[in-house]
């Protein structure tokens, strides 16, 4: 015997789901970077996603440097265009710091939103694309994250050091270097 099957008064469109075109590639992009992380572990998780960070990176830097018709963004260029990246894609970026040694962000809101939770991985993609663009254009950078939401902290710091310094030197962080002239 079959079922009769009654039709619904309420279509698939008019349900109230969590889902859109952000929710659903954040969920992607945690899902990708947690079986990375079980299958090969977080080191190597945090690898991949860094190669993937710093042709982002690149690309991004191309279209900064584009769009202020400049061969290379100066240290106030570079300190602008990290936090507006962040903001242009919700994140909460915000320059704490600024010395001629290092770049000091505060971060209120990840791009990935909830999803990051849990998959420190993600936030190499932060490191990659902050390191590429500052390496590109001042030479060398090692970023530190110093606190991650996907930590569990509040909020994140990170500590972009922009010369061969003591505290760089010291600093746990993943180092970048120039690749062009």
């Amino acid at each position: 015997m079959s079922e009769e099957i009654v039709p619904s008064t309420v279509h698939a469109d008019q349900l109230e789901i969590g889902l859109n075109r952000g929710v659903f590639l954040r969920s992607l992009i945690r899902e990708l970077s947690g079986s990375l992380e079980e299958i090969v572990g977080i080191r190597e998780a945090s690898g991949f996603i860094s190669l993937v960070g710093q042709n982002i990176g690149d690309q991004l830097n191309a279209e900064y440097k584009a769009a202020f018709q400049v061969p290379k963004l100066d240290r106030l260029q570079v300190s602008e265009v990290l936090v507006d990246l962040k903001k242009r894609i919700q994140g909460d970026f915000y320059l704490i710091e600024q010395t001629p040694g290092k770049l000091v962000f505060g971060n209120r809101a990840c791009p990935f939103a909830e999803k990051v939770i849990g998959r420190t991985s993600m936030c190499m993609m932060t490191s990659n694309v902050f390191g590429a663009i500052t390496a590109q254009n001042l030479g060398y950078s090692k970023v530190e994250l110093q606190q991650t939401i996907a930590k569990g902290d509040a909020g994140c710091l990170v500590v972009v050091h922009t010369g061969h310094t003591a505290e760089a030197e010291a600093a746990e962080g993943r180092e970048y270097f120039q690749t062009e002239s």
